[in-house]
């Protein structure tokens, strides 16, 4: 263009930027802002279209912090002129799990009611992200209250706002709100809502959703949705419907593979999952559409294994007690695919060795990590050794989590029941002494009956049928001691 003589403008730099912060990567954000400061030197100001431009490249480079910057640094330099799209542009950063501090989504938010956008329902529910990514989940349902207008996608972000913050009861309630306030959820919503049931292990939630799907005309039923369909049932427990689900589909993705082989993963069928992978490994994933170019159709890619599917496939190798699979499964992993394991990995592996009762190669494998383990990962080698006995393991490991989790009494009492199967009293009676003062946090179970979801945990009396279901457990044990069941207290009894 400058060899012709012509100079650029505020619509061809503004242009130019846009094109390179749609493309999404490192180069194209960086050449994106030196137009922009070309653009500067060349005494051109940015309107705010640029401005969204620039902020909305960061976002999608995950450079989130930095958007937020030029955001604010727009502001104070007292642009009037920002316009909803900015904003929108800005709220949704902190999305992105790098800028999620509470504070910044409330000065986001104040800065929308000065500028007059409060009622713009994509901001209010831009809102309602960065406060759900921001773990304060009562602000986010206080911004869904104050929308004088709410359509399925303002519900669907509040229900995914408690599945990702671990509310999947909640979720479900807000759903069935959600019809019953005549919303028609899309097939975003029943994905979100198929992820609370897997959550909950409501198979039966699941089913009426799976219902509701294959009834309703206009529903775009794609692969998405029929993934969270298969790992819905695999999750809560219906192996055969995931595993007929998945051989229905004509076309697959990496995730529906791993979502089947994770299933069978969970349910103890090693061999059905590893065979599974083999398929898998062997399968071509078939193009969307077919591309009409010369008169050849699209060309089919590999599936390639990802990181959730590895940890399927270590499960399955810990089912089965294959740890040379599961050893050459990990290296594969690493060295065919150039996955980086995560904690979840290393703890299939720790986990495979303990079965495997190789307590001391998961001990050197623990040692040999690159990086530091985590208290999950320990605390599966300390029950390990809790069950093979093993004082000395037992006695060295506990003292490992005392440095990462000292608080948790859990651990104390896997060692004294360690200490106790040996008759060592005095060292029993030493970590009870250690305990003392600490109680351990309850653990929540779940039921569904009918629609509902119901929570309680160990010595729960605020039930309102608390004398009824209390009537049924006496006749259970009465029944089971009839079979010749003889009751077992825990050594937990002493504290």
């Amino acid at each position: 263009m400058r060899k012709n003589g012509i100079e650029p403008n505020l619509i061809t730099f503004s242009t130019l930027i846009c094109g390179h912060c749609k493309i999404g990567n490192m180069e194209a954000a960086m050449e994106a802002f030196r137009l922009h400061n070309e653009m500067l030197e060349a005494g051109v100001t940015p309107n705010v279209f640029t401005v969204s431009c620039l902020i909305d490249g960061l976002c999608k480079d995950e450079r989130t912090s930095e958007a937020l910057e030029l955001f604010l640094a727009k502001t104070r330099a007292g642009s009037s002129n920002i316009e909803t799209n900015v904003m929108d542009s800005s709220l949704s950063s902190p999305n992105h799990m790098m800028y999620t501090a509470l504070i910044q989504g409330k000065q986001l938010h104040a800065l929308v009611m000065k500028l007059g956008f409060e009622h713009v329902i994509h901001l209010q529910t831009s809102l309602v992200n960065v406060y759900s990514a921001s773990c304060g989940i009562v602000d986010a349902h206080k911004m869904f209250d104050e929308m004088p207008e709410k359509n399925v996608i303002c519900w669907t972000a509040l229900i995914s706002a408690y599945v990702e913050n671990q509310k999947p009861n909640m979720a479900l309630q807000l759903f069935r709100q959600m019809q019953m306030e005549n919303v028609e959820p899309d097939q975003v919503t029943v994905t979100v809502a198929l992820s609370a049931c897997a959550d909950l292990g409501a198979l039966e939630m699941g089913e009426w959703i799976h219902s509701y799907v294959r009834r309703k005309k206009g529903l775009n039923t794609n692969l998405c949705l029929k993934n969270a369909l298969i790992n819905m049932y695999a999750t809560c427990g219906d192996i055969e419907a995931a595993r007929r689900l998945f051989d229905s589909l004509q076309r697959k993705d990496v995730t529906t593979w791993t979502s089947m082989i994770v299933g069978h993963a969970l349910h103890g069928q090693a061999e059905e999952a590893l065979k599974l992978f083999s398929e898998m490994k062997e399968t071509r994933e078939s193009p969307k559409k077919k591309k009409k170019n010369n008169g050849c159709n699209g060309s089919a890619s590999p599936i390639v294994p990802n990181d959730v599917t590895f940890i399927g496939v270590l499960m399955s190798c810990s089912h089965a007690g294959m740890v040379e699979e599961g050893k050459r499964q990990f290296r594969s992993m690493i060295e065919d695919y150039g996955l980086k394991p995560r904690d979840s990995h290393f703890g299939c592996m720790v986990d495979l060795f303990c079965r495997a009762g190789m307590l001391e190669e998961a001990h050197d494998f623990i040692s040999k990590m690159p990086v530091r383990a985590n208290a999950v990962v320990w605390r599966t080698l300390l029950s390990a050794c809790g069950l093979n006995g093993n004082v000395e393991l037992g006695s060295r490991v506990r003292q490992k989590l005392l440095e990462l989790e000292p608080s948790h009494a859990g651990d104390s009492v896997v060692l004294s029941n360690i200490y106790a199967s040996k008759g060592m009293w005095e060292r029993k009676m030493v970590v009870r002494d250690q305990m003392m003062g600490r109680r351990r946090s309850p653990g929540c179970s779940s039921i569904e009956v009918g629609s509902g979801i119901f929570e309680f945990v160990a010595a729960d009396d605020d039930h309102p049928l608390k004398s009824e279901i209390i009537e049924v457990l006496k006749h259970l044990v009465v029944n089971m001691k009839a079979y010749g069941y003889s009751t077992q207290l825990s050594c937990l009894e002493d504290y």
